[in-house]
């Protein structure tokens, strides 16, 4: 037996219609958002790779670095905050 098909009516392309309707809205809607986005990124303030090297350079030259004492020399173990903490032997609590 051959299968029964259905004649399509005329309601069917107002249901189209609207699908590609709200799916041009959709691509709208997204392309509104990426450009707003982009904008935003646009409006950040730079910095010139020039400066911010000069930045860098500066701070590390005038910043003790305890991990470095090839270059800033033995730090005493009160300064050094890395140093393993004093443990007192007199103050144990059993």
């Amino acid at each position: 037996m051959a299968p029964s098909y259905e004649i399509r009516t005329g309601g069917d392309t107002a249901h189209i219609k609207n699908k590609k309707q709200s799916m041009a809205d959709l691509k709208l809607r997204r392309l509104t958002e990426l450009n707003l986005r982009l904008r935003e990124d646009l409006d950040r303030p730079r910095v010139r790779i020039s400066e911010a090297a000069n930045g860098l350079i500066s701070y590390t030259s005038n910043t003790r670095d305890f991990m470095v004492p090839s270059l800033w020399g033995n730090v005493d173990k009160r300064e050094d905050p890395y140093a393993p903490p004093q443990s007192n032997p007199c103050c144990i609590v059993m």
